[in-house]
């Protein structure tokens, strides 16, 4: 990442970029170095172990390569900020800690969960989101779930009334996803498009689609439900749009001594 930014300042650069991953050992450094001296280049590396980094640069230094420490400004100066040494272990970033469990558990319900699956276990969810058809609903499940939120949505049919069990929900908040019906209809002729379907079809008729959308809102309303407007928002704004929400229905949920309450 810091390459890439680094070579947005240069104007038509023609770089090769070549990324050797999870180099932790001497016999590992050793197996790419053929490969260095094979793709000759600046040697951007993050390795944080004293005797990998410097048979590294020894290497380097060798076939002549300049060779450049990306880390060690910020280490440096995190370690004056925080008044300690950084510990140099290889790898921490990829520690399978408690949230790393958690991110994988949220996934997993997440994907089980989609477009209306498994409605039984919606209790177990932290967040439900309903919406009409290419509202958005999968993708922002899953960039939820990549933040550790067990997320179930649920696509709305004016025809098709969802399971009783989404009115009576305690636990998970329920999001209403909307969108704008005219950019609604154009992604669906897209989308429609893409699978090399007709695009004369009720799914993309402008009236059809404008009494979906007001059956959705009504539906918002009528439960208190709060609504996300997904039709100027990326992924990742509606995603943190509805995490704040989550943060204020917590706080709301905890009293003043610090003890929970029922929600």
């Amino acid at each position: 990442m810091i390459a890439k930014a680094a070579l947005a300042q240069f104007e038509d650069a023609d770089v090769v970029r070549h990324f050797w991953p999870m180099v932790r050992s001497r016999q590992h450094l050793d197996r790419i170095v053929p490969d260095l001296a094979a793709n000759p280049g600046l040697v951007l590396f993050t390795l944080v172990n004293a005797e990998t980094r410097a048979r590294l640069e020894e290497h380097c230094r060798q076939i002549g390569l300049p060779a450049v420490p990306a880390l060690d400004a910020v280490t440096s100066a995190l370690e004056a900020q925080l008044g300690q040494e950084a510990h140099g272990r290889p790898g921490r970033q990829h520690l399978m800690d408690e949230a790393y469990f958690k991110r994988v558990e949220a996934i997993q319900f997440t994907i089980a969960h989609d477009d209306g699956i498994g409605w039984e276990n919606w209790e177990e969810a932290d967040i439900v989101l309903a919406g009409v058809s290419r509202s958005s609903k999968t993708p922002t499940s899953i960039y939820l779930a990549n933040r550790g939120y067990k997320v179930a949505n649920i696509p709305l049919v004016v025809e098709s009334p969802p399971p009783k069990a989404l009115y009576g929900l305690r636990h998970p908040l329920v999001v209403g996803l909307t969108t704008a019906p005219e950019r609604l209809v154009q992604i669906r002729r897209n989308r429609l498009l893409s699978l090399n379907e007709g695009t004369e079809t009720s799914y993309v008729d402008n009236d059809r689609v404008n009494a979906e959308v007001k059956f959705a809102r009504r539906m918002f309303a009528d439960n208190g439900w709060p609504v996300i407007d997904v039709t100027r928002r990326s992924i990742e704004e509606s995603a943190a749009a509805i995490i704040r929400l989550v943060q204020e229905r917590n706080r709301q949920a905890k009293p003043v001594d610090g003890t929970a309450k029922p929600i």
